[in-house]
Order: structure tokens, then C-alpha cells, then sequence
């Protein structure tokens, strides 16, 4: 086996369908600082995630201001824990390089690192800023799953997070993925270490493109369903199912998995992350059966109409003490929400119409008799 068999380093190949590109990871070059499609795209994903959230804020009962603050230091948060826990799981391979530790653009970013880091700085600012965490985590994990969707096709730039082989028509292979596979299938290497039995000759599984699709589809699915949640959390713990599950499945294809002795930790932690979020559905549903105004939404409740009530009289210039609202249930807030408008209210329009033409044509219908008997006398 020689090196010259090896595709080019920037080729991208799926055989069967008949696709070849040819991609750089570097996108271009500003002062000498090479700026990564990987980033790029990560950064793409997060934008549209916000740009989904942060208008859907009002029909959790979330304050827009006050959630600002908790998705920036989420953001931070889950970027710092998403590469914490990369190079725990592999810190032979940084200790002592500094460098190597704060350097992304290559990848080497851990999801789960990420959600829990983004779950713990997020709720400490949640906590401070007097956001309620349930419906919080309701909205955000749907644009979470649009950001993930998004930001898999980074490791499909750096031909990275591939499985082992496959004769699927999906199969593909690339330069990168080649050499990866050879220099870690030799004896020392992570494969062989790992006893993951893989040819760098033949093409393997897109696992970035199977986590994509499934995250998008997860995206819609939980987006139309939000509209019909019954309590606080759960589109959380339908995430939590939605991601569990298809991680534990990927994540028994792929190549590069972080391991624990024999144990892949992502798959491992998939699995119990499913199976307690289909037991607490359960107990749930059924509290909410028994009791149903213990589970009420926090949308409907007073103190999200003043939080958010008081933060637009403060848009509109008032004072941080006029702003306040007291006693008085001068809440108009939610009648610019486009999603919660009735139908029904236009069919009570039209029937209050009808039943006004009714009135004035008997008022007309009995001057008209009056007037009649007037010149009959």
C-alpha cells in the first residue's frame, strides 16, 4: 500500500451516486489568519437558531431582555464545555499544548460537552436574571436542533465523524477520511486501539449527514408541536428522546467515538438519557391526568404577563420604577403574537354583526308600524 493511491487530501467522493468535490477546509485568509469553513458553518447555525428562538420567546412566557442574557452566556458556556470535554476525553493527546487546547478550527468539539455547558452557565444566569428554566429549555432546544442540523455539515468539510464501512449508495469517502483511516488503523493507532475494524480502501457511513437530516427533522417535528405542549419541559424531554436515540444508534457506527475502557461514551450516555426522558413523559402524563391545574404553563400565569409587560413599558422609555406594574391588570401583551390568534374570534365577530343588523332591522321594522298607524288615525 502506497500513498499514491490515496485520493487528493481535499477530495470528497460518493461513489455510488456519482459525486466528487473538492473542498478546502480553509475558507480564505484575512492577515495571514486562516478563517475555517468549519467555523463558518458552526457560526451559520447558531445565527438561524437565534434568529428562530429568539421571536418565539413571547409563547413560552419568556422576557426577550432578560432571555438575551441567558442564551449569549449559554452560547459561551456550551462552547467552552463542548471543547472541555473533547480534550478530557483525549488529553493524552493536549497535555501540555496550550495551543492545541484553545485551537477549534479544526474541530474537536463534543455535543454533549456543549449541552452540558451550556445547560449549567445558562441556568446559573437564568436563576439571576428571574427566567424560568423549563420553558427556557423548551424553546432553546428547538433551535438547538436546528444549530446541530446546520453545524454537522462542518465535520463534512473536515471529512471528520465518518463510520466504518458500508456498501450504502449514501457511502462516501474523501483524501482525508483515506489517510485518517490508514495512519489510525496501524498498530498504535486509535482504531486498532479501539479494535474498530475499518479499510481505508472501500467507502464508509456519512454519519454527519444521518445526525444532520435526523436534527432537521427533529427541528420541524418539535417546532409544530410546541404549538400543543401541556406543561413546562416538555419539548425538553422530547428532545432529550429525539437526540438519545439517534445518537445511540449513530454513535455504534462511528470510528472516532470517545471511549471509556470498552464503553463509547456518547452512546452510553445517549441511552440513559433516553430512557429517563420516556420514564418522567410517563409520570408526567400521568400527574398531569390526576391533577392538571399543578401543571399549568408558566405562559399563562400572571408574573410572565408583568415580567414581559414591564420590560416593553421600558422599551417605550418609561422609568425602571414606572415601568413596574402594581396592583392594576393593565396587561396587553400578547396582541401582537401571530401564532395565538383565534379563528373563532372572527366567526364571534360576524355573529355579534348579525345579531346587530337583526336589532336595527326590528327598531326600523317597528318605526315603520308606528308610522303606518300615525296616518291611518
Amino acid at each position: 500500500m502506497t500513498t499514491e493511491t490515496f485520493l487528493e487530501e481535499h477530495e470528497i467522493v460518493f461513489p455510488k451516486l456519482g459525486w466528487s468535490f473538492h473542498i478546502d477546509p480553509t475558507a480564505f485568509t484575512i492577515f495571514g489568519f486562516e478563517i475555517q469553513w468549519y467555523g463558518i458553518i458552526i457560526t451559520l447555525g447558531l445565527i438561524l437558531a437565534l434568529c428562530y428562538v429568539l421571536p418565539k420567546m413571547k409563547r413560552f412566557g419568556i422576557d426577550y431582555d432578560r432571555a438575551i442574557d441567558v442564551i449569549i452566556c449559554g452560547v459561551i458556556g456550551g462552547i467552552i464545555g463542548a471543547r472541555a470535554y473533547y480534550v478530557l476525553m483525549k488529553w493524552e493527546d493536549y497535555r501540555g499544548d496550550w495551543k492545541a487546547i484553545i485551537n477549534t478550527r479544526n474541530g474537536g468539539l463534543a455535543i454533549y460537552g456543549g449541552i452540558i455547558g451550556a445547560f449549567l452557565v445558562g441556568y446559573i444566569v437564568a436563576r439571576i436574571r428571574k427566567v424560568k428554566v423549563l420553558p427556557m429549555l423548551d424553546i432553546t432546544v428547538i433551535g438547538l436542533l436546528l444549530g446541530q442540523g446546520i453545524g454537522r455539515w462542518g465535520n463534512f468539510i473536515n471529512q471528520e465523524a465518518f463510520g466504518i464501512n458500508t456498501d450504502s449508495f449514501l457511502g462516501m469517502t474523501g483524501g482525508t477520511i483515506q489517510r485518517t483511516i490508514s495512519n489510525n488503523m496501524q498498530i498504535g493507532g486509535e482504531m486498532y486501539f479501539n479494535d474498530v475494524k475499518v479499510l481505508w480502501e472501500n467507502p464508509v457511513h456519512p454519519c454527519f449527514l444521518y445526525e444532520s437530516a435526523w436534527c432537521l427533522l427533529g427541528f420541524a417535528l418539535l417546532a409544530f408541536l410546541s404549538k400543543r405542549r401541556k406543561y413546562d419541559g416538555q419539548i425538553f424531554l422530547m428532545y432529550l428522546a429525539w437526540y438519545g436515540a439517534e445518537r445511540f444508534i449513530v454513535e455504534g457506527l462511528r470510528t472516532d467515538s470517545l471511549m471509556l475502557g470498552n464503553i463509547r461514551i456518547s452512546q452510553a450516555l445517549s441511552a440513559v438519557l433516553f430512557v429517563l426522558s420516556v420514564i418522567m413523559q410517563i409520570l408526567l402524563f400521568v400527574r398531569r391526568k390526576r391533577d392538571p391545574e399543578s401543571m399549568k404553563l408558566y405562559v399563562n400565569t400572571e408574573e410572565s404577563h408583568q415580567l414581559i409587560e414591564e420590560s416593553r413599558r421600558k422599551r417605550m422609555g418609561m422609568s425602571k420604577e414606572d415601568a413596574k406594574i402594581g396592583d392594576d391588570k393593565d396587561l396587553d401583551i400578547l396582541n401582537d403574537d401571530d401564532d395565538d390568534f383565534d379563528m373563532s374570534e372572527l366567526d364571534n365577530l360576524d355573529d355579534d354583526d348579525d345579531s346587530n343588523d337583526k336589532e336595527n332591522e326590528a327598531d326600523s321594522s317597528d318605526e315603520n308600524s308606528e308610522d303606518n298607524k300615525q296616518e291611518d288615525k
